[in-house]
């Protein structure tokens, strides 16, 4: 078990380009494929690794491995996913000066730019798809991506707009339910 943790994390870690994001495809497709996690328990584990401090694609891979075989899990999972990248970015920052002006070097990199973009895209779309949500309530993640993006608002700002916004959600259906029971 512990060798197919470790080989499903390599490929994850090796295969997806992009960071964290890029990988949730690949990671929710491994592990609700094998049946380690129902897909309604994957969501609930991205929204958790999304709150926690640290690289996403590793605490996630750290959660998997938990609930499958506790604390060694936890740290097969962890350096199945770590390796390959670290290897990679070693390799790359060895041989980056050597090739940087290579022509062929910058296409394969602005090629594998709109890759990455549609990597971060996919899972977004497929959370919303998800969490059933309703046209109206992706305005605010678009509108708070379009602050980020053109007005250079700190997304620092769009999170507590987003808490604050939440809460008052949250108290506004709860005095919905409160009035209808009266």
């Amino acid at each position: 078990m512990y060798r197919t943790l470790f080989l499903t994390f390599v490929k994850i870690g090796m295969f997806t380009i992009g960071g964290g994001y890029a990988m949730i495809p690949l990671i929710e497709r491994e592990v609700v494929k094998r049946g380690w996690l129902e897909k309604n328990d994957f969501l609930d584990l991205f929204a958790v690794t999304q709150s926690i401090p640290g690289i996403f694609a590793v605490n996630i891979s750290i959660f998997v491995g938990y609930k499958l075989r506790r604390i060694p899990g936890s740290i097969i999972c962890a350096l199945g996913t770590i390796l390959p990248s670290f290897c990679i970015i070693l390799s790359i920052a060895l041989l980056f000066n050597h090739y940087q002006d290579n022509v062929w070097v910058t296409k394969i990199f602005n090629g594998i730019r709109p890759a990455v973009v549609a990597l971060i895209v996919v899972p977004c779309l497929s959370a919303a798809r998800s969490l059933h949500l309703k046209r109206f309530e992706l305005i605010f993640p678009l509108l708070g991506a379009l602050l980020i993006w053109k007005c250079g608002v700190s997304p620092i700002y769009i999170i507590l707009a987003g808490i604050i916004g939440g809460l008052l959600y949250t108290f506004r259906l709860k005095d919905k339910l409160k009035n209808k029971q009266s």
